[in-house]
């Protein structure tokens, strides 16, 4: 309810404060216990039921990524690698390409070293 009063307003305010000062302090004994993980089972539950299609994609995501380091052989030049880089979108094939570009130009160095 809203009051004119200013020392209750205060007083609320300050009650306020007290009670999210102790729902904090509660939080935190509760995360520092090794006790608490109410959370830990359910993601658990949830890794089990979706394991066979995670499992899946997985293995499509290596298939694909198989794929492309191949593709990636035949290619020698860095540009051509750069421009595939900027354009690839997941993560993973970023990594593989970086790695070619890497190959790539030790090879370089190699032969003018030789």
């Amino acid at each position: 309810e809203a009051t004119l009063d200013l020392a209750e307003r205060r007083r609320i305010r300050s009650a306020i404060r007290e009670l999210q000062r102790q729902e904090l302090e509660l939080d935190g004994e509760a995360l520092a216990s090794k006790r608490f993980r109410p959370e830990h089972g359910s993601h658990r539950q949830d890794d089990k039921e979706n394991w066979p299609q995670s499992q899946h994609l997985e293995e499509e995501q290596q298939a694909a990524l198989a794929t492309l380091s191949q593709q990636l052989e035949t290619i020698t030049s860095v540009e051509e690698l750069t421009k595939l880089l900027q354009a690839a979108g997941e993560y993973e094939e970023r990594k593989v390409i970086r790695a070619a570009i890497r190959k790539l130009r030790a090879e370089e160095i190699e032969g003018e070293a030789l």
